[in-house]
């Protein structure tokens, strides 16, 4: 591996994936839930941004101007790539971050965010980050934080350890990062099969190796075979931002805003007793077992009155993304599965049925009607924007600036779905950020696109592009061989398609 990457995996590129707590639109319904003083965004940073898909979505979708950096030349182009295609105001680099970290022509930042990559960096780096965060986020602004926590991840270490020196003693010359992965999962799965004393008192790693072994060599490259990898206790954390003169705001995970999913009265009592913050959260982490924390930290918190909050939550809009009939009324936490009350979240399903942005005010005085309390409608929301049910949406002005900026970075994404599906997203000016968009139906639109009118012509002209790379279709695991099966497959999609998500793309404007 070369010296310029700090030992980070660089031979292998990042998955292509979205991250919606990266979105401050996003933000502000934590922070405003939490009772605390959301900032304008106008200047935004992602740092370490993998391939680049959030920071482009993000800035093509709202009327953010997006800065960051990924040290990976390769993930770097291809991010400026999809900035290019937008047009949007995105300034992306490939320094690293000592070096991105000192420049004197960066704006100071409303909001900076990192992903995942706190995990994977050297103390150096972690220093160099926590200096920048003093210097350039803005009194007032708000940093996104997210890293494998302990003690969720305490007893992968041993084997985390097992497969990367597997990956360093054990591997032929020459052997590439996903040949060395293969190596090591078999390893250790026979190390296991022998019943060794570790996998005897450790069951759950059993399982988790289970689970790496089905999950993508991209993904695990990155997860595990760096050279710096550092879960950390929560009060550690906090430890580390301290010279940064952050403080913890709130979970970007809507679910742990909801106290009933992640802990029993005697626990919650348990820990209200604390008057540390910081040890409380710890604690927390230890009553929910937490294997990964998505934080706001914010420079200078201020709390808002009661009358504020209210009136600040209820100028927020929000649009139903999944078709009506097929929300779910249970949802998983930490203490297992929760059936919600039908009297209470159908009829805001029902609300929120036409995909249709519409204002929490509304909602609340829907509820109100009804006899249902703010707080029962607020825990609803939180509920279904935590299993993605839900987005906030953007003013109507703001749509109308997002749009020039969506509409051909979409026309990209959906060409680039002709030559391969590994970027499942799509941009909406109307929620300021990403959709979860399946190959097929990105293959569809640029069915639609090319004036094609009905489903059957979709599906016809999307298995032209499948076929012509050789490709064929995957159904409960199973390839499809022949190309009657594939068109069958694929006219049923595109049926499917154009009944339940033809109508809420076109009111999110990506069609």
């Amino acid at each position: 591996m070369s010296n310029w990457t700090s030992g980070y995996v660089a031979d292998i590129g990042y998955t292509f994936g979205y991250y919606p707590e990266l979105s401050p639109l996003r933000a502000k319904l934590a922070f405003l839930d939490a009772g605390l003083v959301f900032p304008d965004v106008i200047n935004a940073c992602e740092l370490g941004f993998g391939q680049g898909v959030s920071v482009n979505i993000h800035a093509a979708a709202s009327g953010t101007q997006w800065f960051g950096t990924d040290f990976n030349p390769s993930q770097a182009s291809f991010a400026n790539e999809l900035s290019a295609a937008s047009g949007a105001p995105c300034r992306l680099s490939d320094q690293g971050f000592a070096e991105f970290c000192l420049r004197d022509d960066l704006p100071e930042f409303d909001f900076v965010g990192l992903h995942g990559i706190w995990s994977w960096i050297s103390d150096e780096n972690r220093s160099i980050i926590v200096d920048f965060i003093r210097k350039k986020l803005k009194v007032g602004g708000v940093l996104y934080v997210s890293y494998n926590t302990l003690p969720g991840w305490a007893q992968m270490v041993p084997l985390r350890h097992l497969l990367t020196e597997h990956a360093e003693v054990m591997a032929a010359p020459g052997r590439g990062i996903v040949s060395r992965i293969d190596a090591a999962i078999e390893f250790a799965e026979k190390l296991f099969e022998l019943n060794s004393g570790f996998a005897r008192a450790n069951p759950p790693v059993v399982d988790r190796l289970k689970q790496i072994h089905r999950q993508n060599r991209h993904y695990l490259a990155h997860e595990y075979f760096n050279r710096d990898w550092h879960p950390m206790h929560f009060s550690d954390m906090a430890s580390w931002l301290e010279p940064a003169r952050v403080s913890y705001a709130c979970s970007a995970n809507f679910f742990d805003h909801v106290r009933a999913f992640n802990l029993t009265p005697e626990q919650w009592s348990f820990i209200q007793d604390i008057p540390d913050q910081d040890f409380r959260e710890t604690v927390k982490d230890f009553m929910v077992n937490q294997q990964f924390r998505r934080d706001y930290w914010v420079k200078g918190p201020r709390r808002l009155s009661p009358v504020r909050q209210l009136e600040e939550l209820s100028r927020l809009q929000f649009v139903l993304l999944t078709p009506p009939e097929e929300v779910s009324l249970k949802a998983q936490g930490p203490l297992g599965d929760v059936n919600l009350n039908e009297e209470i979240y159908l009829p805001i399903i029902k609300d929120l049925a036409d995909h249709s942005p519409v204002s929490l005010g509304e909602l609340f005085e829907r509820g109100r009607q009804r006899g249902v309390s703010t707080g029962i409608v607020l825990q609803g929301i939180l509920i279904m924007m935590g299993r993605g049910d839900l987005s906030l949406a953007q003013a109507s002005e703001e749509i109308t600036v997002a749009k020039q900026f969506t509409e051909p970075l979409n026309k990209d994404l959906v060409e680039r779905a002709r030559c391969g599906g590994d970027l499942n997203y799509l941009a909406s000016p109307v929620t300021g950020g990403g959709i979860p968009t399946s190959r097929a139906e990105q293959l569809f639109l640029g069915a639609i696109s090319r004036g094609r009118t009905n489903p059957d012509e979709w599906a016809e002209d999307a298995w032209a592009s499948i076929a012509a790379l050789g490709q064929r279709l995957v159904k409960d695991g199973k390839r499809i061989e022949t190309t009657e099966e594939n068109l069958s497959e694929l006219k049923a999609q595109a049926k499917s398609f154009s009944i339940k998500k033809f109508d809420l793309f076109r009111n999110l404007h990506i069609c």
